[in-house]
């Protein structure tokens, strides 16, 4: 045995999750490798160019607020800032950024080649080393073995992939990869459980081929908008999206070709995203929809490629020129690379805890699509999970786990480790039962104190974040001046268009008012200058202040639920209260606490009050 190299972490894959764990691990003091099959492609979005969306971007915001890095990167390479949902209450508000592909990969490479502490290098890992159920290293391709205390599977969609495009088959990573092969078998040998899950990418086709006039034009979002709480600078919009749709031509041919569809001949083994389907798939759900709406994205400022969000399909390739060509806009269009679906294998994430660490197996943790999620921020939250808690094995500091009621990431993980997922995962502001007080705009006053305290925030963060904090207390003392009404102090309300006072009151009761804002009541009262951001977060606050306070109350009370930690060697089997199907479910999961015993499916109230009880009586 060759042995090539000594680490303290290993970091399986150098996609979203695999850049974050590595990043993270390093910057914790951890010597790390962080591997990919090619280093051309570190970071590589090979589904569609954008960062952020719908509950997306909250992760977004809560990996920058834990000193995570694509965020940073994200605001860095941006050619297009949009913020859904504005119609919306703030709780759903959520930024999306188009990105130009190449740079932001270049951009993330150079980040990784120059962190202390982090090796880079182009390496196919072909088995993991297990000695009495702990990690102790990897072998790869080329015969070396590299020893590690932990090791992190990163793999993405890359084990055991599979290419489908009609009939043609062959085995492959995304965007023509090669495939893992021979970690998957490795992984059966020490008894993981894997499944099969699917994804899939649309066409990309030539701009030059494209009539924008007869599309919708997308255009960005003006003013200050941004991912990272460390960006000072406004994003500059450099392109337009567009919009158009399918019609009842396209959708006759798709019928007439569905036998010709991999998922209908059978040529399609794993399961598919639900909330994100092919548009064969989408044809045969909703038979009466008249049309489907595409997103035409750019990949980047020096490319032609455009990406057909919306249509992603493995239909054979005559199908899919010729129902691209039915679509307005796109009738004369040329394809630069067909869609494509992509089968793999996955763990059950059943089997990890919520650290992300295998039950079975010390030192050995995964994140990202290889615990069955799907999309580039779900990746990176869990792969900056994994490298904080990879390195506090090796440091011997305690674990990070985030609770449901303080963060999108940990209601992603939490679900993941607790439920499972029989589809890819995707993050959705539904799963999430406390919302309003996770909304992205306060991802750092609840998140950036974890970072602080096991040394992932920089100075500079750390200043900031201190310099906010002031700031929003500064307001909300100023806040409490109370005015009284007068002849003088209506005639300066009305002056900016708000409504005259017949009572005393502090500033705050005005600031719940819908049409009052602090820079309003700062150009007639005397309130302190601060930053846009601490304004809003004052505003908001303020406004939803009832709300955010019934929340509060509840999540109090799933927090007590979650401090009490169930021993780590307890025997369900020896409960004879508690139901047969509670004590397989409760043995197999093994919750660390109890709120997180009560969220497994097939465990009753009355099986959480037997546990209960059985921790106050024997603990």
């Amino acid at each position: 045995m060759f042995v090539a190299g000594k680490y303290d972490v290993i970091v399986i894959g150098a996609g979203h999750a695999g850049i974050e764990a590595g990043l993270a691990a390093a910057r914790l003091g951890c010597k790390t490798l962080l591997t990919t099959l090619s280093l051309e492609n570190l970071a590589m979005m090979p589904c569609n160019p954008s960062i952020g969306g719908s509950a997306k971007g909250h992760l977004v915001r809560e990996l920058d607020a834990l000193g995570g890095e694509m965020g940073i990167i994200a605001d860095k390479t941006c050619i297009q800032f949009r913020t859904l949902n504005t119609g919306k209450g703030f709780a759903v508000q959520a930024l999306r950024a188009q990105a130009d592909k190449k740079i932001y990969q270049a951009e993330m490479k150079k980040v990784c080649e120059n962190t202390p502490n982090l090796d880079l290098k182009q390496l196919l890992i072909e088995n993991i080393l297990v000695e009495e159920n702990k990690i102790v290293g990897v072998t790869c391709e080329t015969g070396e073995t590299f020893l590690a205390t932990a090791v992190i599977l990163a793999s993405g969609t890359y084990l055991s992939g599979r290419i489908i495009i009609g009939e043609s088959i062959f085995d492959g990573g995304p965007n023509g990869q090669r495939a893992a092969t021979k970690l998957s078998t490795a992984l059966k040998n020490l008894n993981v459980k894997l499944m099969r899950f699917k994804t899939g990418t649309p066409a990309r086709v030539d701009a030059r081929t494209l009539d924008f006039s007869k599309m919708e034009i997308q255009r960005g979002d003006e003013g200050m908008q941004n991912f990272s709480f460390m960006t000072d600078t406004p994003v500059d919009n450099k392109i337009c999206c567009y919009l158009t749709y399918t019609n009842e031509r396209t959708h006759e041919i798709l019928r007439r070709n569905l036998h010709r569809a991999p998922m209908a001949n059978g040529i399609i083994e794993g399961v598919g995203p639900r909330y994100c389907p092919s548009i064969e798939s989408k044809i045969i759900r909703f038979p009466d929809k008249e049309r489907h709406q595409l997103f035409l994205e750019p990949e980047g400022l020096n490319t032609n490629e455009y990406y057909v969000q919306g249509m992603s399909t493995s239909m054979p390739a005559d199908v899919q020129i010729e129902f691209l060509h039915t679509i307005p806009g796109l009738e004369n269009a040329k394809i630069m690379r067909h869609g494509y679906a992509i089968e793999y294998d996955c763990i059950d994430p059943l089997q990890l805890k919520p650290t992300l660490e295998f039950k079975t197996i010390a030192g050995f943790f995964s994140a990202g699509q290889s615990n069955g999620s799907s999309g580039y921020e779900e990746a990176a939250a869990q792969g900056l999970m994994a490298g904080i808690n990879a390195a506090a094995l090796v440091k011997n500091f305690e674990p990070l786990i985030l609770k449901r009621s303080e963060s999108y990431i940990g209601v992603l993980i939490d679900d993941l480790v607790t439920k499972g997922t029989a589809e890819p995962y995707r993050m959705m502001t539904s799963r999430a039962e406390y919302r309003l007080l996770l909304r992205q705009d306060n991802a750092d006053l609840r998140l950036t104190p974890h970072a602080i305290r096991i040394g992932l925030a920089l100075p500079e963060r750390v200043q900031k974040f201190e310099n906010k904090l002031a700031e929003i207390n500064l307001a909300n003392d100023a806040l409490n001046k109370k005015i009284t009404p007068s002849i003088e102090v209506n005639q300066k309300l009305s002056s900016v268009g708000i409504d005259e006072i017949k009572s005393a009151m502090p500033l705050s009761e005005l600031m719940r008012r819908p049409n009052v804002s602090y820079e309003k009541l700062s150009a007639i009262f005397d309130l302190p200058k601060i930053s846009a951001f601490a304004a809003s977060q004052v505003e908001i606050s303020l406004f939803y202040e009832g709300y955010i306070k019934k929340q509060s109350e509840l999540a109090d009370k799933l927090d007590r639920l979650e401090n009490k930690i169930i021993p780590a060697d307890i025997d369900y089997n020896s409960m004879q209260n508690l139901r047969v199907e509670a004590r397989e479910k409760l043995s197999e999961i093994r919750p660390r606490s109890i709120g997180q015993a009560s969220r497994i499916s097939g465990v009753s109230p009355a099986d959480i009050s037997v546990l209960i009880v059985w921790l106050e009586t024997f603990k």
